[in-house]
């Protein structure tokens, strides 16, 4: 089976109230529909372009001004994917629950039905000053076309998740981020790619690009891709697709869900198979060489 994929690299800019917010997004997602995507992805936290109309001086007292507009981003996203008949991996929104702040990512389906992610493993801003918390689970999401997950940016660089996940059956990894800086970006790209050669699945990867006038969130350094297992079926250098760098667009690829299995068992090498969880186990021997 061949899915297409649509990862946006979303721009942010200022606005002066959610129906200017809304007209961007409408127009990112009208755009994504018109290649007929069966999965779309918006980076990280994409909605702090809300924070342009935001008081931002008290960083704890804007992440719950912002969760305040939970209801209105999902009902702005769900309408799109049932509209336009995709899954719609809404990047991350600030979620507050019994008063606490996590930074959830949203599945909108094109049935209608709304699923989350938590972000498990928090950045230093995360903890400080934003105060968020972290999530304590991890979720396969059973599609008409394949199982997949979502890791939210760091959540990446822990080879222990993405494999938790492979082992239940995710074919597709959506990694929604938002980096500040090429270094940050790169860090998120190469887990992406070391995890789809690692686990033998496909990784998406979008990000949040340009500038907001909202202090700690000023610069955005990132790019969408759209990574494949390294090996000859899939693309030469293991990349699908990817954006230009900090430029505002949409990355598209079809990608053969059959070849996953194959690589799987005929692979040049096949690491999910060939993997000691008899070593794994075991704590690591200290040895005194001096």
């Amino acid at each position: 089976m061949r899915v297409r994929i649509a990862s946006v690299q979303y721009h942010l800019r200022r606005v002066k109230d959610f129906e200017e917010f809304e007209d961007q997004v409408n127009y990112v997602l009208t755009a994504a529909s018109e290649y007929k995507p069966h999965f779309v992805l918006l980076p990280e936290l994409f909605t702090i372009q809300l924070m342009s109309f935001i008081e931002s001086s008290d960083a704890v007292k804007a992440i719950d001004e912002l969760s305040k507009y939970k209801e209105k981003y999902e009902e702005l996203l769900q309408k799109y994917a049932v509209d336009y008949n995709y899954y719609l991996i809404g990047g991350t929104h600030p979620t507050k629950v019994n008063n606490k702040i996590f930074n959830r990512a949203y599945l909108f389906t094109p049935e209608g039905k709304i699923f989350t992610q938590d972000k498990v493993h928090r950045t230093r801003w995360e903890k400080d000053p934003w105060q968020i918390e972290h999530g304590s689970e991890l979720k396969v999401f059973k599609t008409i076309y394949c199982p997949i997950s979502i890791l939210v940016c760091y959540d990446v660089e822990f080879p222990e998740v993405a494999r938790v996940v492979s082992d239940a059956g995710t074919e597709i990894i959506f990694v929604p981020s938002y980096t500040d800086d090429r270094q940050g970006y790169l860090r998120v790209k190469y887990c992406c790619q070391a995890r789809a050669i690692e686990n033998q699945v496909y990784v998406v990867m979008a990000s949040t690009v340009g500038n907001l006038p909202v202090a700690n969130l000023r610069l955005h350094y990132g790019q969408a891709n759209i990574f494949t297992p390294s090996d000859f079926p899939f693309s030469r250098d293991g990349i699908a697709a990817e954006g230009v760098i900090n430029q505002e667009q949409i990355v598209i690829a079809d990608l053969e869900l059959d070849l996953l299995d194959e690589n799987r068992i005929k692979g040049t090498t096949i690491p999910l198979m060939d993997k000691r969880q008899d070593v794994y186990s075991k704590v690591a021997i200290v040895e005194n060489t001096g």
